[in-house]
């Protein structure tokens, strides 16, 4: 067989199985949302995805393993939303400050806070959990903390960027339970701005 048309079938081959893996995650996201982990069965998620549940168990160890990765996928569009908000050319501060509230915005997608926050940590645990948390929004923290000077040899960085992240997730718990969205951001934002300090003052240009 051609070189050329051997890796045409392996590149089509390798999309078909994205896609049904992709269907999976969407499947079962939508009906853990709407039904909870515990009331969710993987024939159901299989029927939704439009496959057979032998072919579930092929690309996914079990629920649990299906489960994991919907909250993977929820973690790093969480951390890509606040690193689209954070361009390079603004200060520390700035930066700090947008991306805050690109994570309070990104946890507003219906069904994002029950998975990452309220399902997450009864099925997975806290400590697999936070790994997850550490590798996607909450090291998007950390870093921001860290350029921005907070805490300067006075605290743990890392008990710091712990706290606060603690302090972002209820703020999304709470706007999903109804609160008002805008005295949540407006509140969150305070809060930062009483860490970081009055803002230095610009040098006037030469």
């Amino acid at each position: 067989m051609p070189k050329s048309i051997a890796d045409s079938q392996s590149r089509t081959n390798r999309e078909r199985t994205e896609a049904t893996r992709l269907a999976l995650i969407d499947a079962a996201r939508a009906l853990f949302v709407s039904k909870g982990y515990g009331d969710t069965s993987t024939p159901e998620i299989a029927v939704a995805a439009g496959i057979t549940r032998g072919a579930l168990y092929h690309h996914f160890a079990d629920k649990r393993d299906l489960f994991r990765q919907v909250l993977v996928r929820e973690a790093e569009t969480v951390a890509a939303d606040i690193e689209a908000a954070t361009p390079r050319q603004l200060t520390p501060r700035e930066a700090l400050l947008e991306g805050s509230k690109a994570y309070l915005s990104a946890m507003s997608v219906p069904g994002r806070t029950r998975l990452l926050l309220i399902e997450g940590p009864a099925v997975l645990g806290l400590e697999e959990l936070t790994a997850i948390d550490e590798a996607t929004s909450a090291g998007s923290l950390r870093q921001g903390l860290e350029k921005a000077g907070l805490g300067k040899g006075e605290v743990s960085l890392d008990a710091l960027s712990r706290l606060l992240s603690s302090a972002f997730d209820r703020a999304a718990l709470e706007m999903d339970a109804g609160a008002d969205a805008q005295e949540i951001h407006s509140a969150m934002r305070w809060l930062l701005e009483q860490a970081l300090g009055p803002e230095p003052r610009r040098k006037p240009a030469a």
